[in-house]
């Protein structure tokens, strides 16, 4: 398929899923605003590589998406920039893992507001110039997790079961404007995130790195396999299709059939 003369932001993109979605719009002829932090050269390479391997524009806007006024400011710039914002990409996400006696507040708070309430403030500000053009795709990263839970993640479960929700009521209320609003919830991916919570998931389950892999990550994952981030990419690739069209405020598995059970 060809995305050309498309325009995405695609936040938390500077590595892992994000990047991935990224690249892989990119790839099919969309202009793309990344997102996120990291060492400023780093990002400026991975900015520039796109540009040059897919012949497209590629901006970046260091957005804090914990503060919603940055969050729409960032809207603002990329259609400022890229033309128009038709494609939404909402996959900016923290993790913690604490028992909830333990959990700081200011870690609960983080993780609402980036995984959660970001996306209420980017959706916001994109939807009036997609109901303008009568077309566009909102993607938001969900989890296995806004389908079920798991002990010591008190916030990410409930800003993932949150975004579940915002999904189905964005997707009706744009349902005769020719936008959809869709969320992919992928099982453990392989990505910076999943690496760094290990530490934690080690040390409040009192385990092994091998054991959290194999007894904690995938022992719920039946193909006991990762996801793989091209593959959640591409689902993304796919829900800005025609083929998707009638497609809207459902919640896909790519979870290696982590919810089947």
């Amino acid at each position: 398929m060809s995305l050309a003369n498309h325009h995405a932001v695609v936040t938390g993109s500077t590595s892992g899923i994000g990047l991935a979605i990224a690249r892989a719009f990119a790839r099919e002829g969309a202009d793309v605003m990344i997102n996120g932090f990291g060492d400023p050269k780093a990002i400026e390479e991975e900015r520039s590589r796109i540009e040059s391997e897919f012949k497209v524009r590629c901006v970046y806007n260091g957005a804090d998406m914990s503060k919603g006024d940055e969050v729409e400011a960032m809207i603002r710039d990329a259609a400022e920039k890229l033309g128009t914002v038709d494609i939404l990409v909402n996959n900016a996400g923290i993790q913690f893992v604490s028992p909830i006696e333990d959990f700081p507040g200011e870690k609960w708070n983080a993780i609402i507001a980036i995984n959660l309430t970001s996306a209420f403030h980017s959706i916001k500000a994109a939807v009036p110039g997609m109901k303008a053009q009568k077309w566009g795709r909102i993607i938001n990263t969900a989890s296995a997790h806004s389908l079920t839970a798991s002990p010591f993640k008190a916030a990410y479960v409930s800003a993932k079961h949150g975004i579940a929700g915002l999904t189905k009521t964005v997707a009706l209320e744009l349902a005769t404007f020719g936008v959809t609003c869709n969320c992919i919830s992928p099982g453990y991916v392989w990505t910076p995130l999943v690496a760094n919570q290990i530490p934690d998931t080690m040390k409040a389950r009192n385990m092994s790195r091998e054991q959290v892999i194999n007894e904690v990550m995938l022992e719920r994952q039946p193909t006991k396999q990762f996801v793989t981030v091209e593959q959640i990419a591409d689902t993304a690739v796919f829900l800005c299709s025609d083929a998707a069209t009638q497609i809207t405020g459902t919640n896909i598995s790519v979870d290696g059939g982590w919810t089947a059970q």
